[in-house]
């Protein structure tokens, strides 16, 4: 038997919602009529509104994680909590490959509690090349520029230093 149940939290929150106003319901209406089980009445709707919360909670915090084809794993170098991120790629990077993890980085590094003076989350993504023993060298190969507000930026940019894969060489 494969049953097969939404893993939209949403959806149960909203059916945990409806569930409880009826219990608010008939809770109001066993006060005032004064049934003898008023009070497990007022447990079950209380319990249902912590229930109603912890749904609702676990459908904001888990998405379904994008996949881009091509990009490279990253490391988070700066992330202020707000507008700005830097991360990092190997020096190996090709502009397809840099251009791949900027979008998975936007995907990945949204958030809805993210705030700042701009309306936009800047991603730059960075390499370190060793030109001299004891020297290292930040550059950076391309950013992108996404809305803080919505989860699927269609008006994202992306910006590939093409100039600076020459740096590497």
């Amino acid at each position: 038997m494969n049953l097969s149940l939404p893993t939209d939290f949403s959806i149960y929150a909203q059916w945990a919602g409806i569930f409880t106003l009826v219990c608010l319901t008939l809770t109001i209406i066993g006060a005032i009529a004064r049934w003898g089980i008023r009070f497990r009445l007022v447990g079950i709707t209380g319990f249902m509104t912590v229930l109603t919360v912890g749904l609702f909670g676990l459908s904001l915090g888990l998405s379904p994680r994008a996949v881009v084809p091509d990009a490279i794993r990253y490391s988070i170098i700066y992330d202020n909590g707000g507008d700005q991120i830097a991360i990092a790629v190997p020096n190996d990077a090709t502009p397809t490959a840099v251009e791949a993890t900027l979008r998975q980085a936007a995907a990945d590094l949204y958030s809805p509690g993210r705030i700042g003076p701009n309306s936009a989350m800047t991603i730059r993504l960075r390499t370190i090349t060793h030109p001299k023993t004891g020297l290292s060298q930040p550059i950076y190969l391309g950013e992108v520029k996404r809305s803080l507000r919505q989860r699927n930026d269609e008006n994202m940019t992306i910006s590939v230093f093409d100039d600076a894969f020459l740096k590497l060489l």
